[in-house]
């Protein structure tokens, strides 16, 4: 596996069968998923998916969240679910499975059915993994993270950070903690209560309108957006199938304006909703491949999945013309005062140079190189925010562990793929649907 540092953003927060019908689990017979018969090798292929997906939802039933998304035969889920097999029982399971896919993998002649067995086997790896945790097992973070997510994060020390630190310290001069002057400049951006719901309409409608000129959808497709409380992330959203979202957002603290486009372009165009129907079309209806109508969220599709979706965020929104949508759009519509000078969005992309420090932090604090207030405390420095964010990124930590290497590494390797050679516009939004629609893996977008 290759060593990458990464750059990290601010936290946003992700079939057909052939061959005989599944085997009974747990003493209930399992009703049998759709059926599209072709050669030998890619009906074992198929069968395995089906046990993967059946798998997936039994080790759901032992973790909530496990299963960050499901629209396969609801019957399938009832008749999994009635009856789990325990965690002992599903690890030994797994590691059948991988050895049967293994086996089934070397008779695959077909370049995209080679692609789908390696997708597979990555989505099992993680899943031995999991539940290897389940059970108390702990790893090293990087290791971990390599584990779930297929990629090994080679980390930057903190004190690699302070230059950049110098720099935003000259663009909010005065006296205080720096953290506290940036967060005193940026809460002038805030959204109104009042004002959110019509803010992120247009933002989101912004971002879709942007996608949709270079990347088709559905006619029906559609989302539900919420804002809620009580979260640890500021961004969720939940594929419903059949090209449908809820999408929600965190209220718990001020919604700055920068958010908007962020959040509208993460959770939905290009980002996650935008994924998740591409797959459903193209790859759980298109090819029948039951594997995709299921998303365990500790997987390496979580890397892919944020990593697209982060950049997504520039891919949409190209030099100046994010600046241009808020100073001009969203702002006015917000009721916040356009700046004069363009120091708000110089500081936006000068912290966004330091957000790769959250990751090593994540690293000393889940490894016990840290305790909890020192991880606090070094969130505020780095990442420059109040204790009440701070405790909410560390939050996060403690509940998705290194799930937070998928934002920033996921993007660095999805921006790489994307933008190598100097392509055109035309190109760079082709390859990004490419990833949207086929089933990738952080290796597929390394070098060759």
């Amino acid at each position: 596996m290759r060593h990458l540092s990464l750059l990290l953003l601010p936290l946003l927060l992700a079939g057909c069968a052939a061959g005989a019908p599944p085997k009974p689990v747990a003493g209930n017979a399992v009703p049998t998923l759709d059926v599209r018969r072709g050669p030998a090798s890619t009906q074992a292929l198929s069968d395995i998916a089906n046990d993967y997906v059946r798998l997936s939802l039994e080790i759901g039933t032992h973790e909530d969240g496990y299963i960050d998304a499901y629209y396969g035969l609801a019957e399938v889920k009832a008749a999994v679910e009635a009856a789990p097999r325990d965690k002992t029982a599903l690890l030994a399971a797994t590691r059948e499975l991988i050895a049967k896919l293994d086996l089934t993998a070397r008779r695959l002649s077909d370049p995209m059915e080679r692609r789908r067995a390696a997708s597979l086997r990555a989505q099992l790896r993680a899943a031995e993994t999991r539940l290897l945790m389940m059970q108390g097992v702990r790893f090293a973070f990087a290791d971990e993270a390599e584990r779930l997510f297929g990629v090994l994060p080679r980390l930057k020390p903190l004190a690699s950070y302070d230059a950049d630190l110098a720099k935003i310290e000259a663009l909010v001069p005065g006296d205080g903690p720096l953290w506290q002057r940036v967060e005193a400049y940026l809460d002038r951006f805030t959204i109104p209560k009042d004002r959110l719901q019509k803010v992120f309409d247009v933002a989101i409608a912004r971002c879709r309108g942007r996608s949709a000129a270079y990347i088709p959808m559905p006619a029906d497709e559609s989302f539900r957006l919420e804002f809620v409380t009580g979260k640890s992330w500021s961004g969720y959203n939940y594929y419903q199938g059949g090209y449908h979202s809820l999408i929600q957002v965190n209220t718990d603290l001020p919604i700055r304006l920068s958010r908007a486009l962020d959040l509208g372009c993460h959770e939905g165009y290009p980002g996650h909703h935008l994924l998740n129907m591409k797959l459903e079309q193209q790859l759980t209806k298109g090819r029948g491949w039951t594997e995709f109508a299921v998303y365990p969220l500790y997987s390496p599709q979580s890397l892919i999945a944020e990593g697209s979706a982060n950049y997504g965020i520039d891919l949409a929104f190209p030099g100046e013309s994010r600046a241009d949508t808020e100073r001009d759009v969203l702002m006015p519509l917000a009721e916040i005062a356009v700046p004069s000078d363009d120091r708000y969005w110089e500081l936006l992309k000068a912290i966004k140079q330091v957000s790769g420090a959250r990751l090593t932090i994540a690293q000393q604090y889940l490894d016990g190189a840290i305790d909890r207030t020192t991880a606090v405390a070094l969130t505020q420095k780095y990442m420059l925010v109040s204790p009440e964010r701070a405790d909410q990124s560390v939050r996060f930590t403690e509940q998705y562990r290194s799930y937070v290497i998928n934002y920033g590494l996921g993007e660095q390797l999805v921006q790489a793929y994307i933008e190598r050679g100097k392509p055109s516009r035309e190109e760079m939004w082709r390859r990004m649907a490419r990833i949207l629609s086929e089933p990738t893996l952080p290796a597929d977008l390394l070098p060759r």
